[in-house]
């Protein structure tokens, strides 16, 4: 029964966000994945690159709307993206017959790591998953994934998150980089 009971809840709601908040909240996703997007649809569109992957919205949600979150930080941001899209490509190359079974190593070894390293951010486990559900032009990039589209594409988001979250007098970022 104390195990049913704790799925009540029993918190408040969040307050409600200011205009401000959710206005430079857009601002920056928008010019966020601008650069990225631009990258991958305009000047690499003929290529085998990838520089835009799902995990990248979900890390603007974080990095634009929740700029004081732990989980939003620069050393979270970089670290677990990069840390997840190396176990995804590691889980993929020895389990790739089994793609249940990489998905779920992928993931779980993912979040592990990021605790054990204190880079936990939760659109990692999408970059670990990619890297193994990922089309094949993604399976193609193999160790290279990590460092394109992952690599670069969160330190454009993490540039352009420095500037747009301190154009604001209420924002500051980061609120610690290691």
């Amino acid at each position: 029964m104390l195990f049913f009971s704790k799925m009540k809840g029993g918190g408040q709601s969040p307050p409600s966000v200011a205009f401000s908040e959710i206005a430079w909240s857009w601002v920056g996703a928008f010019l966020g994945i601008t650069p990225v997007a631009f990258l991958h649809y305009n000047l690499f569109s003929g290529d085998d690159l990838v520089y835009i992957i799902g995990s990248f919205g979900a890390s603007a949600v974080l990095i634009y709307g929740a700029v004081r979150s732990p989980l939003a930080q620069p050393r979270n941001l970089v670290g677990g993206h990069v840390i997840s899209a190396l176990i995804g490509v590691i889980a993929y190359k020895l389990f790739y017959p089994f793609p249940w079974f990489a998905s779920s190593v992928a993931v779980a070894t993912s979040i592990a790591v990021m605790h054990a390293t204190k880079t936990l951010h939760p659109p990692g486990g999408a970059t670990a998953l990619i890297a193994v559900i990922g089309s094949d032009k993604i399976h193609d990039l193999g160790f290279f994934y990590v460092f394109i589209p992952v690599g670069v594409g969160v330190l454009i988001m993490l540039a352009v998150a420095l500037i747009v979250n301190n154009l604001a007098k209420s924002r500051k970022y980061p609120e610690f980089w290691f």
